[in-house]
């Protein structure tokens, strides 16, 4: 039993590790490769848990396989079906999370596209009447095209400089596929609790990622800080911000860092610097991450043949 925690509970103590690590490189790094890396990330640590409990929950039938019966086991290791169970149960949780995650992203959708259809516009900008100030990337959805919706009262609050930024912010969230990034993280973190904190890090590089396009869209950093500002300024409050959907808005996350970040003269870090970072960072995660969620695996595998070759008497 000792073995299997010393095994077991540092694997799935690493991601919270790893989060954090995650967190701090992705602050030093330009939008785009602070939001591959943080995705990158999750998904390995996501990967890593399921593999540490898929290998405790076969424990029994491992032992199975060894033609060993399941009595004699239990003579030694007397918790291997209560670890088994434990394992199990968890893995039964979080497919419900998952599937949970999963339907809420189809089910704003569902009500997105629903309003969209109110919409009019040509190409790939929908124009929804009324006075709720909102705009968003709506994603491609049962064969639909991504589109972009902008609320009337939206248009009318900005300048048309400004309207320029919204819609080439919008654009990069539907080019770039970002809600593909917040999906991926949001369903990770149902897998385990201590990717939740990657979500609000990753909203921010999202957002950030599609300022900058919209700033080399538009020329002006000053004007897209300002339409940024703007839209959050009069942009509807009632709509959840925490990443946890495939709607990705203008007025999304930390604003006035985002306002202050495109108020810099350049991006923040040098980007050639930064990407050979990021590419390190990425790496050393991926090879310290591997071996975390193997070696459990393995080592239980390992433990299994020991126990009944004791067993057998061998």
């Amino acid at each position: 039993m000792t073995l299997v925690l010393v095994l077991v509970v540092p694997a799935l103590a690493f991601p919270w590790g790893t989060a954090a690590v995650a967190r701090r490189l992705a602050a030093v790094l330009p939008p785009r490769e602070a939001c591959w890396t943080l995705t990158a990330a999750a998904l390995l640590m996501a990967g890593g848990t399921i593999a540490v409990l898929i290998g405790l929950f076969h424990v029994p039938f491992l032992a199975s396989l060894e033609q060993v019966p399941l009595r004699r086991v239990l003579e030694v290791w007397p918790a291997a079906v209560p670890v088994a169970v434990a394992a199990g149960s968890v893995m039964l949780v979080q497919v419900v999370l998952v599937l949970r995650r999963w339907f809420q992203h189809r089910s704003v959708l569902e009500r997105a596209w629903q309003l969209a259809a109110q919409g009019t516009g040509d190409g790939d900008l929908l124009v929804v009447p009324g006075d709720e100030v909102d705009a968003f990337a709506l994603p491609g959805h049962r064969g639909r095209a991504g589109r972009i919706m902008v609320t009337s009262g939206m248009l009318r609050a900005l300048k048309p400089g400004e309207r320029e930024v919204l819609l080439a912010h919008e654009r990069a969230h539907l080019s770039g596929r970002h809600h593909v990034f917040s999906a991926v993280v949001d369903l990770s973190a149902a897998v385990h609790p201590a990717l939740r904190s990657l979500r609000a890090s990753l909203l921010f590089h999202l957002e950030r990622w599609a300022d900058e396009a919209a700033a080399a869209a538009v020329g002006n950093r000053k004007l897209a800080a300002a339409a940024i500002a703007r839209a959050a300024l009069v942009g509807s409050r009632n709509r959840d911000t925490s990443g946890g959907h495939p709607l990705l808005s203008v007025t999304s996350g930390p604003v006035p860092r985002r306002v202050e970040a495109l108020l810099l003269p350049e991006p923040v870090g040098p980007r050639g610097g930064s990407r050979r970072a990021g590419v390190l960072g990425l790496a050393a995660i991926i090879a310290v991450s591997a071996p975390a969620a193997l070696t459990p695996a393995y080592g239980l595998h390992e433990y299994v043949e020991y126990a009944a070759a004791a067993v057998r008497g061998d």
